[in-house]
């Protein structure tokens, strides 16, 4: 057995394609940058050259929640999602990335595709997927029956709602979008990214691996050389990248992770705390939700203070400590240092080599990471680019240059995170591309005949590090047949292993005496079907002007209920108080609460009623809530001296200034 891997430096410093007609159809300017994360997602545009900008909503926030709530048809997306969480559990569905192409099987898989049991209970997963199919989630729908959406389906609303923000901002269709991953996602969980992308309507120019496009990102902005370090740690996975940097290109030369670790095992793992010292012996769907909705909170105040108080829903308050949630993630985080090091070793390097570690992900803002990972690479960490949105400028710088616009001096170089094979006689693994390989890269392999009168083989694609088969990813499997009658040893068939620029495989066999050839594009276990993607893209298609509407009249209505929400807790809490609320004012405002009921009691109402009703409620009510506002200010100036006032306003100013850009989950933003 020979092997004799292909060899094309020209085919290493390519980006995309050149083969690619799309690529000359392409609208140079018109391509978007996309970070699909975890917990919070995000667009960017780089066009014509110019520096990266992460598009923002009304409120300035740029982070959109990666949270779908099916509460509706079409389901709603974002802020107006995660506002239904706690009332609608069963209907609101976040963190599925974690199940991006990925079955049953491998919720209890060994490293890197493991899922706990509860992480499989808090995403609902569907325990009658069936068999050799991507896991689905259980959702209600609004009509009270349940129904099955794959995590490929979820992932397409989000993108959908980025894509919209993209072409609001550009005043017409986006060309296509570079969508990134973590490094360390395998064949099945790209190709299921990718299927998201085609049923959003996107282009997909390409994936990127996410420390990848963060060093694009940072490299271009502080014109840095050298070796880095990319600590990537967001809200469900976990990936290191270490990184040559040198005029222009940017080389990956390890990269390691775990595709089931992140803020959300943070966040649990304080949840559990939290129930634990409450005495709830077995915790329901809804507690174990609320517990970590609530963790989550802490978790995040937690990073600017010493200690907190969290309540859970009728229970009592209870307090914790920085150092309390330290100890409890710090086995967690010991589990990304294990693969800082293994990375390392990987690349060839020691720690203090390294030029810099660049921070990227939420779940890094986190002080107790931080100090753990400035003793492991024995430097402090630079994080000078908001860790939330580094990963979507590099996309979109990537996106730029990819829709045809001249941008000078970049080069990518890729890796494979996992190695690819093929399963030998005795379930062996032979690897043909290792990790860690460049890509695009191609390489081959001449195999034999094992027995006399052997007329076929099966070709059985794998991904992984074992040596045997059924340890790893099977990808697919597929018949050479035609091979002539020989002794054993004597037939010679050689196997070709291409790997794109998105790290998606294609695998032929040619036997070498008579020619007979046969090849695949490696479509996943995992992945959808040609036709499934197909009726989820023409459905989109065709419903499209409808859904928009539906959409509309959806977050319209979620946007007015928390408007009447609001104002009738305050109306309760100053009771019959007239100097805050006058006899005549509260009828008006009550008439305007009455319009607004009777208007969302109208369940085909669409969305401009609701808008026009939640505009007269905000006017009616404006005396009443300058008053409360007023009243609440008198009352914390009380006794206090000027200089006090304005030391306490300088305090919150500059506590206001550190939380910038750490948006609270849990609090929808404040109206201006």
């Amino acid at each position: 057995m020979t092997s004799v891997p292909i060899h094309d430096t020209g085919a290493l410093f390519q980006i995309a394609e050149p083969t690619d007609q799309r690529r000359a159809q392409r609208r140079p300017g018109r391509g978007i940058g996309i970070d699909l994360g975890t917990t919070n997602s995000l667009v960017a545009l780089a066009p014509h050259g110019a520096a990266p900008r992460v598009l923002r909503d009304s409120s300035g926030s740029g982070l959109v929640p990666s949270v779908v709530a099916y509460t509706v048809d079409p389901p709603l997306v974002g802020r107006a999602a995660q506002a239904l969480q706690a009332e609608h559990p069963s209907q609101v569905l976040s963190s599925v990335k974690r199940l991006m192409g990925r079955g049953l099987s491998d919720i209890n898989f060994a490293h890197p595709y493991h899922l706990s049991e509860e992480t499989a209970g808090l995403l609902r997963i569907d325990v009658g997927s069936p068999p050799g199919s991507q896991v689905g989630s259980q959702v209600g729908a609004p009509t009270g029956a349940s129904r099955r959406v794959t995590p490929t389906e979820v992932s397409a609303a989000i993108l959908r709602e980025l894509k919209l923000r993209a072409e609001a901002e550009l005043g017409e269709p986006c060309d296509g979008a570079v969508i990134t991953v973590p490094a360390y996602f395998d064949d099945a969980q790209r190709q299921a990214t990718r299927d998201a992308g085609r049923i959003a309507g996107l282009q997909v120019y390409r994936l990127l691996a996410e420390p990848t496009a963060a060093a694009l990102a940072y490299g271009l902005d502080r014109g840095g050389e050298g070796l880095f370090a990319v600590y990537d740690l967001g809200g469900g996975t976990f990936d290191v990248s270490i990184l040559r940097l040198h005029k222009g290109v940017f080389q990956v030369l390890a990269t390691g992770g775990d595709s089931a670790l992140g803020g959300d095992d943070f966040d649990r793992a304080l949840a559990a705390r939290l129930l634990q010292r409450s005495d709830v012996g077995e915790p329901t769907r809804n507690q174990l939700d609320a517990a970590r909705l609530a963790a989550r909170a802490a978790k995040e105040r937690l990073t600017e203070e010493t200690a907190t108080r969290v309540a859970l829903p009728g229970l009592p308050e209870l307090e914790v400590t920085r150092a309390e949630f330290e100890a409890l993630v710090e086995p967690l985080a010991q589990r990304t240092l294990r693969a800082c090091r293994q990375a390392l070793k990987d690349a060839g390097l020691r720690a203090p080599e390294l030029d810099g570690v660049v921070l990227v992900g939420g779940s890094t803002r986190v002080p107790k990471i931080r100090e753990l990972v400035a003793e492991t690479f024995k430097r402090p960490p630079l994080a000078d680019i908001d860790p939330d949105e580094v990963v979507a400028w590099g996309a979109a710088i990537q996106a730029d240059i990819l829709s045809g616009s001249a941008r000078e001096g970049v080069t990518l170089l890729d890796v494979v995170p996992l190695s690819l094979g093929l399963e030998t006689m005795g379930g062996i693994v032979e690897k043909i591309i290792p990790r860690n390989a460049t890509i695009p890269i191609a390489a081959r392999q001449v195999f034999t005949n094992y027995a006399e009168h052997q007329t076929g083989m099966v070709i059985h694609v794998v991904q992984g590090e074992r040596e045997l088969a059924r340890d790893c990813r099977s990808l697919a499997r597929f018949d050479l047949k035609g091979i002539p009658r020989l002794p054993p040893s004597m037939a010679r068939v050689e196997v070709t292993f291409q790997l794109d620029a998105d790290a998606l495989l294609t695998v032929s066999a040619r036997e070498l005496m008579t020619g007979v050839r046969q090849s695949v594009e490696v479509k996943p276990t995992y992945g959808l079907s040609e036709e499934e993607v197909d009726r989820l893209v023409m459905d989109s298609l065709d419903h499209a002007g409808d859904d928009y509407a539906r959409r509309n009249a959806a977050e319209a209505r979620v946007e007015l209920g928390r408007v009447v929400l609001a104002l009738r807790t305050a109306v309760a809490e100053v009771g019959h108080l007239r100097e805050l609320l006058p006899d005549d004012e509260r009828a008006r405002l009550e008439a305007a609460l009455a319009d607004a009921d009777a208007v969302m009691a109208d369940a085909d109402a669409v969305a401009e009623p609701m808008n026009r009703a939640r505009t007269a409620l905000e006017k009616v009510s404006e005396p009443f809530a300058r008053r409360r506002m007023e009243r609440a200010l008198n009352a914390g100036m009380a006794g206090k001296s000027l200089h006090d006032i304005e030391r306490a306003l300088a305090d919150e100013d500059a506590l206001q200034e550190k939380r910038a850009g750490h948006t609270p989950e849990l609090l929808e933003p404040e109206e201006p």
